[in-house]
């Protein structure tokens, strides 16, 4: 049997990835992963489970923002935590971020935190950060976050990605996809009742 040309494999690819891209980015808005939060399926090994408890390996992160200033997110403890996996070269995270941005300012005072963990070059987060006028922490991750992300419930390590977590780190919302402004603002008003 004989294999598709490396071009025409190339252009398929492109074709997937960007039909991908354009149904998140039409209304869609993305997938809800509805994971159980299971802590004893997950051990198990059920991949329709996340333990809720894995959401405190985020708060063993200790990572720089694009200036190098180093972040402990153990300092997220007490606080409901909005972490979006993004990148600036991924179109949704784009689109997402300004609402977030407008998000957070509503709610910084109320003990809710926001980060952002990049998959990015420091010089192209920071244009991001002042483009957009990002006004929570933007933290400089390595590739191996995508597999912290597949343990907090993506396995396809897809972005954007957003987990919510409580105030002891308990993962209490997954979001695979884009999130907007008023979904976020419910998702963090049912925790803070």
């Amino acid at each position: 049997m004989k294999s598709l040309p490396k071009p025409l494999l190339y252009v398929l690819v492109a074709i997937v990835a960007a039909a991908a891209g354009y149904w998140t980015s039409r209304g869609g808005g993305g997938v809800y992963l509805m994971p159980r939060l299971d802590s004893r399926a997950a051990a198990e090994g059920d991949t329709n489970a996340v333990a809720p408890e894995a959401g405190l390996q985020v708060h063993a992160l200790r990572l720089p923002d694009a200036n190098g200033q180093f972040h402990d997110l153990k300092t997220l403890k007490g606080k409901i935590a909005v972490v979006n996996f993004w990148a600036t070269w991924c179109p949704p995270c784009r689109r997402e971020i300004p609402e977030f941005v407008e998000t957070y300012e509503q709610f910084k005072d109320q003990n809710v935190a926001f980060v952002g963990l990049s998959l990015d070059m420091p010089d192209k987060v920071a244009d991001f950060r002042d483009e957009y006028r990002v006004n929570y922490p933007l933290l400089i991750a390595p590739p191996e976050i995508l597999q912290l992300a597949a343990r907090l419930g993506n396995p396809s390590q897809a972005l954007p990605f957003t987990v919510i977590l409580d105030g002891e780190g308990m993962i209490r919302e997954i979001r695979l996809g884009t999130l907007s402004k008023a979904e976020l603002e419910g998702k963090i008003r049912a925790l803070m009742l």
